[in-house]
């Protein structure tokens, strides 16, 4: 591990650029002390959210060197915030008028919905709390884990996890595990180490993605995938990232937060080995102009997981990109500005992409493909599609936040994006596990 390390210390965008044709990646967000509050109800709580003064800090320090997950899915002003308005804005009635949103009777309709339902949203901090898991390697070693999402629409059903029927192509970048006769998981291969210090170097002001130089925070073996097949239980494929190893319950006891990022996933707010949960930072994002809450685990390159605070997994590298939707395809697309508005920061309604992420500390309002109730071909491992405004586009004032896949596609036919450098638009040749956990309406 130690040489790997040293190896992804301080890549240059050069490097990069090599390595993938051009630089690439998704949000960063800054350290910042957990405030554990008591769930509210899911509904009532998507319909009371106050949005925070705009004149609130960001972030505290800098973002590009801060452990940890960063500031909450709740953002001080528009740009940083999709949670959407309730509905009494703009009547002569308040909220309590109001009856249940259309979702409660038919998920597809506009309304809130809980898509990942093994735990429960605290709505005030964003952030959800889940079931840990304590499985162990062939030689021994504790391995903390969560389960997120699975092939298997009846497991899917029976656990609250997420289903996803392209899970069933993710074979040649999964590990393997059997369960034992504690009936606990005894994984084959694929570790973590925790150790390295997260950093992230942006590039100049106005073109901060992308960066200089970057060093994730956790970095998996050349075996390590989020990704697992069960081979003495039908072969169902999960998605079961690690979120600590080889340490014991007393190391990573952290059930009022200030957790130990040495030992821990950056993404953890809180964990706690005795009651057996977890409590992971929730992410803004957009499905087809809905709003949504996701996590972010998992990357297949050094540079993704560095600005999105989560794992290098190697493994993942072996899923199949570029052929979304098509017969035997694990992925679905996620669209990633790489210079969208960033004047004004979280002030700007419109703020977008990763040189915002880059020059704030926020995340940077990423646009996601599929997910259930909206569509059926979501995946967890979500296919990295870069795109940038063109300099025409920029000086014609038509550059803004854009909320939906297709949207984005039908810019690119006319012209106004393209990918990074000018490239042609399409797979970035990386990919991220982001778990979809609700649908805000």
């Amino acid at each position: 591990m130690s040489c790997v390390h040293s190896k992804l210390r301080s890549i240059s965008s050069g490097a990069i650029a090599a390595a993938i044709g051009i630089s690439l990646s998704m949000g960063a967000m800054a350290q910042e002390s957990p405030r554990l509050r008591t769930p509210r109800n899911l509904s009532t709580g998507l319909n009371q959210h106050p949005r925070l003064p705009v004149s609130a800090t960001t972030t505290a320090g800098n973002p590009n060197t801060a452990q940890g997950p960063g500031p909450a899915p709740i953002g001080p002003g528009p740009g940083c915030d999709v949670f959407p308005a309730p509905a009494s804005i703009g009547t002569a009635v308040g909220l309590s008028y109001f009856g249940p949103p259309p979702s409660t009777v038919n998920q597809s309709l506009v309304g809130p919905v809980q898509l990942l339902n093994s735990g429960q949203i605290d709505v005030t901090n964003g952030t959800i709390t889940i079931p840990l898991y304590l499985g162990h390697m062939l030689g021994g070693q504790n391995v903390w884990y969560i389960l997120t999402d699975v092939d298997n629409p009846s497991v899917a059903a029976e656990l609250g996890l997420n289903f996803s029927a392209k899970m069933s192509f993710m074979g040649n970048a999964v590990r393997t595990a059997n369960i034992d006769a504690n009936a606990d998981l005894v994984f084959n291969a694929g570790t973590v180490d925790f150790s390295p210090v997260r950093s992230v170097t942006p590039g100049p002001a106005g073109s901060e993605f992308p960066p200089t130089a970057f060093q994730p925070g956790a970095v998996g073996d050349s075996a390590y995938s989020p990704f697992i097949q069960i081979a003495n239980a039908g072969n169902v494929i999960y998605n079961a990232p690690i979120v600590a190893y080889n340490v014991s319950a007393s190391a990573i006891n952290f059930p009022n937060g200030n957790v130990d990022y040495s030992m821990v996933h950056d993404e953890v707010v809180a964990i706690d080995p005795i009651n057996m949960t977890v409590t992971i930072q929730l992410i803004n994002g957009f499905s087809f102009g809905r709003p949504v809450w996701y996590m972010s685990m998992d990357a297949s390159i050094p540079l993704a997981a560095s600005i999105e605070h989560n794992t290098f997994a190697p493994l993942m590298a072996n899923l199949h990109l570029g052929d979304d939707d098509s017969f035997s395809s694990p992925i679905e697309r996620i669209f990633l500005a790489t210079n969208g508005a960033e004047t004004g920061g979280c002030n700007n309604p419109l703020r977008q992409g990763l040189s915002a992420d880059l020059a704030d500390g926020a995340r940077p309002n990423n646009v996601l493909g599929g997910i259930p109730t909206l569509a059926l071909d979501y995946s967890p491992a979500w296919d990295a599609n870069l795109y940038q405004w063109t300099a025409a586009a920029i000086a014609s004032g038509y550059r803004g936040q854009l909320r939906e896949e297709f949207n984005i596609l039908t810019f690119v036919q006319d012209g106004l994006l393209t990918g990074p450098g000018g490239a042609p638009f399409g797979s970035a040749g990386f990919s991220i596990n982001c778990p979809i956990v609700i649908r805000l309406n």
